[in-house]
């Protein structure tokens, strides 16, 4: 395996392999000569710019990119990022350029873009395999899932933070607590008293509920996770019926399934947690619509194309939609809400959607929440790429 230039990236020294590989990257990549000509693009820069790559060959990015005009035609090639394009010094070979701008793509709205270029003609390795005359790279992407990648980053890192910390403050509570349990029914057997006995009755009761929420803090890292073939639906299904007992009155729950869509990857058993705690939480925030008889949730599932999943570009995922139209999410904890002990509801606990989160992240996938009055939409994506032995789904493709 070779080191490319573009973020770490890696592709096999192998032609046919490379090609392959440069073909299968999630984000928009050309292959350009040293006069700043086209020679190739990826799949994903197909994509980004609505044209093929034999289209795209022979046509200069500059017709894409309005700096890129001035970035090739000398040996060095490229200038340093923030350099005057008139005055600056030509940078040596193998400097990346970067530039946030807009990308044109004939007839459709121009999409913002951060663009890379990295200089591979004085790197053999790199040029392998690509096709003959490419003295650059340019990857291409949009800003807004640049941006969203970074905050996703952040996001999970904050989150991960806080949950190593709770993880660790429950393993402290459990020792302390179990003696105080003891200890308390030690002394309620010793006591003869009834107002005596109710006051040690309390302490047991608080101990117990204490008890419960530190194992759900401990839940996400007990029990050992599986990894099959998990039909999503089946699982919406068994949550509908539950739901549908629990909350016998009131509440209207619509399915709008697609039903071609392939299995997931995934835990059985936390899926079912995923999908009974969003449900349950939509069907708790609507007590005024069902007291009404007005509450609704829908259960909705898309096969979705390109998507975003965290920081990565997916070609084909499961998109399923928790939906209701309950009040939304209170707008001061709406940007916390997957963090743990963060909750709109008095008597809630707060970690039912940080549970969530983690489960959803286990299975590869990503979820975000769209909240506003009369409507509060939880989705996650699923990858469908590919099945459990590592090979690309038939039917999900």
């Amino acid at each position: 395996m070779t080191a490319s230039p573009l973020g770490g990236r890696k592709l096999s020294a192998e032609p046919a392999q490379r090609v392959l590989a440069f073909d299968l990257l999630s984000t928009a990549i050309m292959c350009i000569d040293r006069h700043g000509v086209i020679l190739a693009v990826n799949a994903a820069a197909e994509t980004l710019l609505g044209r093929t790559s034999r289209v795209l060959a022979g046509v200069p990015a500059a017709e894409f990119i309005d700096e890129a005009a001035g970035w090739f035609g000398r040996r060095s090639g490229v200038i340093h990022a923030g350099a005057d394009a008139e005055n600056a010094e030509l940078a040596s070979t193998s400097v990346t350029f970067t530039v946030i701008t807009n990308l044109h793509r004939g007839l459709q709205e121009p999409v913002r873009v951060r663009a890379v270029l990295t200089d591979i003609s004085e790197d053999p390795s790199a040029i392998q395999g690509l096709p003959q005359g490419t003295a650059y790279l340019l990857e291409a992407v949009e800003l807004e899932d640049a941006l969203q990648a970074e905050r996703n980053a952040m996001e999970t890192h904050m989150r991960t933070a806080n949950s190593e910390l709770l993880r660790n403050l429950a393993h402290e509570i459990k020792n302390p607590l179990g003696g105080i349990r003891g200890a308390a029914q030690l002394l309620e057997s010793e006591l003869v008293r009834e107002e005596d006995k109710e006051c040690t009755s309390v302490i047991l009761e608080e101990a117990a509920r204490l008890q419960a929420l530190v194992d759900r803090l401990l839940a996400p890292y007990r029990a050992a996770k599986t990894r099959e073939p998990i039909n999503v639906h089946e699982v919406l299904e068994h949550v509908r019926s539950l739901i549908s007992l629990e909350f016998s009155s009131g509440l209207t729950i619509r399915r709008d399934y697609d039903i071609s869509a392939p299995p997931v990857m995934g835990d059985r058993g936390r899926f079912t947690q995923i999908f009974l705690n969003l449900a349950r939480n939509a069907a708790e925030a609507m007590t005024e619509a069902r007291a009404r008889g007005k509450a609704l949730l829908i259960l909705r599932t898309r096969i979705a194309r390109d998507v975003m999943i965290g920081s990565s570009r997916v070609r084909l995922a499961l998109r399923v939609e928790v939906i209701d139209n309950g009040p939304g999410i209170p707008a001061d904890i709406r940007e916390q809400v997957f963090f743990p002990l963060v909750t709109g509801r008095a008597e809630g606990s707060g970690l039912g959607l940080s549970i969530v989160k983690t489960f959803v992240e286990e299975a590869g996938g990503s979820i975000t929440a769209e909240s506003r009055p009369g409507r509060t939409d939880f989705i996650l994506l699923l990858p469908l790429e590919r099945n459990g032995s590592g090979k690309r789904s038939d039917k999900a493709a």
